[in-house]
């Protein structure tokens, strides 16, 4: 799952830093949820563990899959506020606040691309 993070009419996108798997993409922080873990619940774990926040969720976008080369990777996205905190880049290389529209011009993670045009569309319908 992943965290649209808004503030100030930006979103938090991190670049996954090198020695890992897609290093030096950018993409929406979020994990892996646990057994038993709901989505929500897990996507806050995971946000606390990466960034140091808490947040609160506001919405869900639907769920994407994609099959990279060797692996598949299915996101559950949530649009989230800050609740408690100041991101830090704990795992990733960098975080960074963007405007929506020019996330595009990121070198973003495949697998999130369809995450971010299902947010922009869901921005445009508001």
């Amino acid at each position: 799952m992943c965290g649209l993070i808004e503030r100030d009419g930006c979103v938090l996108v991190a670049r996954r830093g090198q020695g890992r798997a897609l290093a030096g993409k950018w993409e929406f922080p979020g994990g892996k949820v646990e057994s038993g873990e709901a989505a929500e619940a897990a996507l806050a774990r995971e946000l606390r563990e990466e960034l140091g926040v808490e947040i609160e969720v506001v919405r869900a976008l639907p769920e994407s899959t994609h099959r990279y080369e060797g692996f598949a990777i299915t996101l559950v996205p949530f649009v989230c506020t800050l609740a408690e905190g100041e991101p830090v880049a704990h795992e990733h290389a960098e975080i960074a606040w963007s405007p929506p529209e020019n996330i595009r011009d990121l070198d973003l993670a495949a697998a999130d691309v369809p995450i971010l045009e299902a947010y922009l569309a869901a921005r445009r319908g508001r």
